[in-house]
C-alpha cells in the first residue's frame, strides 16, 4: 500500500514537471504561452483536459437570438424603405413606444384608454372563458377517457365540432347572450374546451392497465381510482391541454374583439387602423406576442413542475 502511495506521488510529480517543461520551452522560444489548462487526476492519472474559457455558451445560446432579432430589424427596415414610409422604421416605432408606455393606464373615457387597460380587459375575458372551459372540459375529458360508452358517444361530436373556426361561434354568442362581452367570452370558451377534453381523455386512456387491475383487486371506489391513480398519471397530459388551450384563447380574443368592439387589445388595434396609426398597430403586435409568450412560459414552467422525469424525456 505504501508503494502504491509513492507511485501516485511520483506520477503526479512527473505530470507537473512535464507541464512546467512545456511552458519553459515556449517562453524561451518566444512563442505565446499556451492557454491555461485544468488537468483532472484520479489516483495520479490524467482524465480530462479542459480549457479555462469556453465560448460555446455564447455562440450556441446568446448569438442565435441576437442574430434572429437583427435579421428581423434589417427586414423591417428594408420593407419600410420599399414602401416609402408607409411602414414606419424601427427607430420611429421605438420612439412612439416610449411615448405610449410613458402612461399606459390613462383613461379619458370608455373609448380612449391606455394600452395597459386594453391588455388587462383582454386578459380578463381570456381568464373567464378559459376558466369556464377548464371547469367543464377537464371533467368531461376524464369521463370520456374512463368510460368506453361515453368515448364512443362523444368522439364523433368532438371530431365534427373541433375543426370549426372559433369566430364562427361568435354570431351564435351574440344571438344567445345579446351582448358583445359575453359573446367574446363564449368564443374563448368554445375554442379552449377542445384541447382540454382531448388531452385529458388521451391521458386517461394511456394509464397502464396494470394500475386498473390492482384497483379492481383492492376493490377501490371510483373516487379513490380518480384521485389516487388517474389524476397523478393524467396530470402531465392535462397540463399540456391547458397550455394549448390558453394559447388558442389568446389568439382568438384579438380577432373577437375586432368584431365586437369595446375595450380590449383587439379593439385597440382596429381603432388605430381606423385612425391610420400604423406605429401603434406594430406596437400592439409586439405587445400581443410578448403577453402570449409570457403566458406560454408560465404554463410550461407549471407543467414542468408537475411532470415526471420519464415524461419530460
Amino acid at each position: 500500500m505504501v508503494a502504491a502511495v509513492f507511485h501516485e506521488i511520483d506520477v503526479a510529480e512527473k505530470a507537473s514537471s512535464a507541464t512546467h517543461s512545456v511552458a519553459t520551452s515556449a517562453h524561451k522560444s518566444g512563442a505565446p504561452a499556451p492557454q491555461a489548462m485544468a488537468i483532472e487526476t484520479v489516483r495520479g492519472t490524467p482524465l480530462a483536459v479542459k480549457p479555462s474559457r469556453d465560448i460555446s455558451f455564447l455562440w450556441l445560446v446568446i448569438m442565435p437570438p441576437v442574430l434572429g432579432f437583427g435579421l428581423l430589424v434589417l427586414l423591417w427596415m428594408a420593407i419600410s424603405i420599399t414602401t416609402k414610409g408607409s411602414i414606419p422604421t424601427p427607430a420611429d416605432t421605438f420612439t412612439q413606444a416610449l411615448s405610449l408606455f410613458s402612461d399606459p393606464f390613462y383613461s379619458k373615457g370608455p373609448n380612449d384608454q391606455g394600452i395597459g387597460w386594453n391588455v388587462l380587459s383582454s386578459l380578463k375575458r381570456v381568464a373567464l372563458g378559459f376558466g369556464l372551459a377548464a371547469v367543464v372540459g377537464i371533467p368531461v375529458g376524464f369521463m370520456i377517457g374512463r368510460f368506453k360508452f361515453l368515448s364512443t358517444m362523444f368522439n364523433p361530436l368532438i371530431s365534427l365540432l373541433r375543426p370549426v373556426s372559433p369566430l364562427a361561434w361568435l354570431p351564435i354568442g351574440l344571438l344567445v347572450f345579446k351582448g358583445a362581452n359575453p359573446a367574446a367570452i363564449w368564443t374563448i370558451f368554445i375554442c379552449s374546451i377542445w384541447p382540454m377534453i382531448i388531452n385529458t381523455a388521451v391521458g386517461v386512456q394511456r394509464v397502464p392497465q396494470d394500475y386498473m387491475n390492482v384497483a379492481r383487486v383492492l376493490n377501490l371506489s371510483e373516487w379513490k381510482i380518480l384521485t389516487k391513480i388517474l389524476f397523478p398519471a393524467v396530470l402531465p397530459y392535462m397540463l399540456t391541454g391547458v397550455r394549448l388551450a390558453v394559447g388558442t384563447a389568446w389568439l382568438v380574443i384579438v380577432a373577437a374583439e375586432m368584431l365586437t368592439g369595446g375595450v380590449g387589445i383587439g379593439f385597440w388595434v382596429w381603432d388605430e387602423w381606423n385612425n391610420l396609426n400604423v406605429k401603434n398597430i406594430i406596437i400592439a403586435i409586439f405587445v400581443i406576442g410578448i403577453v402570449g409568450l409570457l403566458l406560454e412560459f408560465a404554463l410550461i414552467k407549471l407543467a414542468t413542475a408537475f411532470t415526471f422525469e420519464d415524461v419530460k424525456n
